[in-house]
């Protein structure tokens, strides 16, 4: 299997019990996750060799963090221990009409403040296959900027295949909005594997097509193949690959997706899905469909298996993912009944 490399935040996730609101709650659930911390998760309880690269207080609340990635098997040594405290969020679970809600908390965390000189990167791309990391992490700070941009060229020196999910935070672009755009539009050119469509390029990238009104006009318009395939142009992508949600409601999704490559655009199997968490559903597809590539299974079938290991996550409470490859397979190969298995 595959040695991949991720670079990001892990936090300390807190939930009310159950769909309790925060105004109702007298206790907290405790989980930890982050975008690029649930890839490696996955992918490494999918066979392939995982490093996890962040700073980490070194308090016993970043050592829980640092345990939950371990007990996966991902590879923690190569996380800086330092800085004051660990980001923190709050989720408030929806349920049908009621969205869910995130109440971040994560200013000032350690990783805010992680400077390139911190991390050996000639030894960390070593021999590396992949390397993942989401847009979320350079917008946090200048620091995880430079972080993320050093990161990037350094595993093109290393000649590592580079995987980028646009990720796109309301809650982190409520200012400097053209800097940050202009500042991801730069480390695109690093980039083979995108996550995104031209929505997310539009309000992530500043990319524009023409007159089109890419972020407030129709949606359809920016996941088909036309448009799909200009972003994997301009930004000279092997592949770009985007998820496709229909929100029935809080509880109950229609769920799919679509690669983009030079042969075209391929739209996968439809789930309908009845939601338990869907935090950390995008973290499962994009690590679905990177475990086929780098297992050769080709884009249709990669796709396919993202599909379904995001479908699973859906039903599984916490931001990680519980799964193997068989039962994600099987799950490809069904009609998603969820028939007990005897």
């Amino acid at each position: 299997m595959a040695k991949v490399i991720t670079l990001g935040e892990i936090m300390m996730r807190l939930s009310p019990p159950g769909y309790e609101r925060f105004v109702q709650a007298q206790s907290f659930d405790i989980n930890y996750g982050g975008a690029e911390a649930n890839v490696a998760v996955s992918l490494a309880q999918l066979g392939h060799d995982t490093v996890f690269v962040s700073k980490i207080p070194a308090t016993p609340i970043g050592n829980a963090a640092v345990s939950t990635l371990q007990k996966f098997g991902v590879d923690t040594r190569h996380i800086a221990r330092g800085g004051s405290r660990l980001g923190i969020y709050f989720l408030e679970n929806g349920a049908s009409v009621r969205p869910s809600s995130v109440v971040y908390d994560r200013a000032d965390s350690a990783i805010t403040k992680a400077t390139p000189d911190e991390f050996d990167f000639d030894a960390i791309f070593r021999d590396a296959t992949l390397f993942h990391v989401s847009g979320i992490t350079p917008v946090l700070s200048n620091d995880t900027a430079a972080l993320t941009l050093a990161a990037l060229k350094k595993a093109k020196e290393h000649g590592v295949t580079v995987s980028f999910d646009l990720n796109y935070r309301a809650k982190l672009w409520t200012d400097g909005i053209a800097e940050k755009q202009q500042m991801l539009h730069e480390m695109m050119q690093y980039v083979d594997i995108c996550f995104g469509n031209a929505r997310d390029a539009a309000k992530c990238l500043g990319y524009t097509d023409g007159n089109l009104d890419l972020i407030n006009g129709d949606y359809a318009v920016c996941v088909d193949e036309e448009h799909m395939t200009q972003v994997l142009d301009t930004y000279h992508l092997k592949y770009l690959i985007t998820t496709l949600r229909k929100n029935n409601s809080a509880s109950d999704n229609g769920w799919s997706g679509a690669i983009c490559s030079k042969n075209g655009l391929y739209q996968g199997k439809v789930y309908d899905l009845h939601i338990v968490d869907r935090v950390g559903g995008g973290d499962a597809f994009a690590s679905g469909v990177l475990h086929g590539i780098l297992s050769g299974m080709g884009a249709e079938k990669s796709l396919e298996f993202g599909l379904a290991a995001a479908a699973i996550k859906h039903t599984i409470p916490g931001d990680l993912n519980f799964l193997e490859e068989t039962e994600v397979l099987s799950l490809m190969e069904s009609d998603g009944n969820g028939r007990v298995q005897r």
